[in-house]
């Protein structure tokens, strides 16, 4: 009998001071929400390593790209992300630690890309060009690629780059 008088007791402690603990629960269930809309409070974009990334037209014209290096699984998820400007000789480098199908999407990425697809040989295997920022459309891949390079939306048709050409860097080989 004392131990049921006992959680009855608890009940009805708990009962009397929840709405104390209401407005706390609902302000940190606000707070979490409205977060989650918005770029992460002092989570500053890390900083990458950079190197370059040249591509080689078919007709022999050489353009190089500074470009951030997106190694890792946390490097790669976090990405282009909440950036507002990319140079037009600038770009990212997602390599892979395993030629496989590759698909990408543009959430909070918040300005036009170019996708690269890339070939574990360097061969550029299919571009999306300027894809639209924030949204949740799958680009994927023709095929296994090694790579993919982002670089500032309508740069690729700029520069003349298609399917086929070349992107040399270590990654690559040679």
């Amino acid at each position: 009998m004392h131990v049921v008088e006992s959680i009855s007791m608890n009940i009805l402690l708990f009962r009397q001071r929840l709405p104390v603990l209401q407005p706390l629960f609902l302000f940190f269930a606000l707070a979490g929400f409205l977060a989650s809309f918005s770029s992460p409070v002092g989570a500053q974009q890390q900083k990458l390593p950079v190197e370059a990334v040249k591509v080689v037209t078919a007709d022999g014209s050489e353009h190089v790209f500074q470009s951030e290096m997106a190694l890792t699984p946390g490097q790669q998820a976090q990405g282009m992300m909440f950036r507002t400007q990319m140079g037009p000789d600038e770009g990212m480098l997602f390599v892979f630690p395993q030629v496989r199908r590759a698909s990408f999407w543009m959430r909070n990425t918040l300005i036009p890309l170019d996708m690269l697809f890339v070939r574990a040989n360097g061969r550029i295997a299919n571009i999306i060009e300027n894809v639209a920022p924030e949204t949740d459309t799958s680009r994927r891949s023709t095929g296994k690629v090694k790579a993919v390079f982002e670089i500032p939306g309508g740069r690729a048709a700029e520069l003349g780059i298609k399917s086929g050409d070349l992107v040399v860097h270590p990654a690559f080989g040679g």
